[in-house]
């Protein structure tokens, strides 16, 4: 973005259009490039004189002062002198006192006073004074990301997000909409999705919608356009605030195109409590997949891009989860509204307990998480766990009466996974054949040809490798049901014992 005082627009027709760049001002970015090129090792004050210059020889002040706006983010300063500043002129103002300055013979006697307590000369005391001042500060290094071509996009990007900055409202239709939302969601912008008769409309929701215009919101806003530029078919209308007068802005993929420089990586997640709701569920070996931002829903007229959703890993369902926690009371309740709309969908909301739409989330029943800081993944367990009791007793009703194993050994998880089904649903099944010993089937005639292998005094290792050899893994709970305890020496092994 540029600053406010930068901004170049047309208010032609009572419209509101961005004074865009064309091929001719190509060269005058150039000129400006070349300037801070030209300038590294010199001071603040010359640049901008340099500068200034050009400024006169252009049809536009505004364009030049945009240009040098931009390529100013690319330039380092510093500061150079041969004694810290603060401390000559402690050192200076400290012999000033003492002595008193009226004249220049003053001022020179006073700076070689203070050159010979600092162990410099009279100039370089002079120099160091105010070294420090944004305006004798030096360009160190310049390193723009830009050729003279793609400074001239950028500027054109900048400007179109200055205009956007006083929006109230923004509606956008592009080929690409879930990385729009997606975009939307990150800044934290109010939204909602309209589906028109040209296609599905993104609707943006500006500051000004807020109960005072705030200027983080506005410059998230205008840095959705980044996101948007990077499509390559769409369309925006935006309705502005200019100084109290409505006016429209429209712009299209023919106005703008990406500078060739990625922005700046957002976050992965909306908000903190949806980054945090997300690492631990994901810690926890749960029958449920966690998927980020799933396909849009339809809600009648409007549509809705959930946050996360569920997806149950033993059968094809999915259960939509949507984390409210900012913006007024009145957007939630709009939007629970939209969600309550939605048809043969199941769905999971949480929502802030200090926004006090309570009688909304009454009329969601059981599918209500209230939170307050965090939302609790319990919570969302036991809501998922509704939803799993049923898919269980499904499963369980889809698997034979009695469950007989062709394996000689074989567990609860092998079960399950032959059968695409929970591990609960398995539990519950006899098994005439087999033994179940922890969460492994045996067939009673291994257990008793164990039985004459495993005996007192056996080292653990080696009663472990005869198990092993019968495919058999849980150990502790195997010896447990041949009669035996380990009695562990340190940390090496232990041998059997009869129980």
């Amino acid at each position: 973005m540029l600053t406010k005082d930068l901004l170049r627009v047309s208010r032609r027709g009572g419209g509101y259009r961005p004074q865009f760049t064309d091929e001719g001002d190509v060269r005058l970015a150039a000129r400006v490039l070349g300037v801070y090129q030209g300038h590294v090792g010199r001071t603040r004050t010359e640049l901008q004189a340099a500068l200034t210059d050009l400024e006169r020889g252009a049809d536009d002040f505004k364009l030049v002062r945009g240009f040098a706006s931009l390529l100013d983010r690319e330039a380092t300063f510093e500061t150079r002198a041969a004694v810290d500043p603060e401390r000559t002129r402690d050192v200076v103002f400290g012999v000033a006192a003492e002595r008193g300055v009226v004249t220049d013979d003053d001022r020179a006697a006073a700076l070689a006073t203070a050159a010979e307590r600092l162990g410099t000369t009279p100039d370089a005391v002079s120099d160091s004074l105010y070294a420090d001042r944004e305006e004798r500060q030096v360009l160190a290094t310049f390193d723009a990301r830009w050729e003279p071509d793609e400074l001239r996009r950028q500027y054109d990007l900048s400007l179109a997000q200055t205009a956007l900055f006083d929006a109230t409202e923004v509606r956008v239709r592009t080929n690409d909409p879930k990385a729009f939302v997606s975009a939307v969601k990150r800044l934290r912008l109010m939204y909602e999705i309209r589906r028109t008769e040209a296609g599905r409309e993104v609707v943006v929701t500006g500051p000004d919608a807020l109960f005072r215009t705030s200027r983080r919101y506005g410059t998230r806003f205008a840095r959705l356009l980044r996101t948007l530029v990077k499509t390559s078919d769409w369309r925006l209308t935006a309705t502005v605030d200019d100084r109290g007068t409505e006016r429209t802005l429209e712009l299209d993929a023919d106005d703008l195109s990406p500078p060739g420089t990625d922005p700046v990586a957002e976050p992965a997640f909306d908000s903190g409590v949806e980054a945090d709701f997300a690492t631990r569920f994901r810690s926890l070996d749960l029958d449920w997949s966690l998927v980020r931002e799933p396909e849009p829903l339809e809600s009648g007229a409007h549509v809705v891009i959930p946050d996360f959703a569920f997806d149950y890993d033993h059968a094809p369902f999915r259960v939509f989860f949507e984390i409210m926690g900012f913006w007024t009371p009145e957007y939630v309740a709009k939007k629970l509204s939209r969600l309550a709309d939605l048809e043969d969908v199941e769905l999971l909301v949480a929502v802030d307990e200090s926004l006090g739409v309570g009688e909304d989330l009454e009329a969601l029943d059981h599918r209500a998480i209230p939170y307050r800081g965090t939302v609790r993944v319990k919570d969302v367990r036991d809501a998922l766990r509704r939803y799993e009791d049923e898919l269980v007793a499904a499963s369980a009703a889809s698997l034979p009466g009695e469950v007989r194993p062709d394996a000689d050994v074989t567990t609860i998880a092998a079960l399950a996974a032959e059968y695409g089904v929970s591990e609960d649903a398995v539990e519950g099944k006899p098994f005439p054949d087999h033994e179940r010993v922890g969460r492994t089937l045996i067939r009673p005639a291994v257990l008793e040809a164990l039985a004459g292998r495993v005996e007192a005094g056996m080292a653990l290792a080696d009663a472990e490798a005869v198990l092993a050899e019968e495919g058999i893994t849980d150990a502790s709970a195997v010896l447990s049901r041949l009669g035996y305890r380990v009695e562990w020496e340190g940390l090496s092994g232990g041998t059997l014992h009869e129980r």
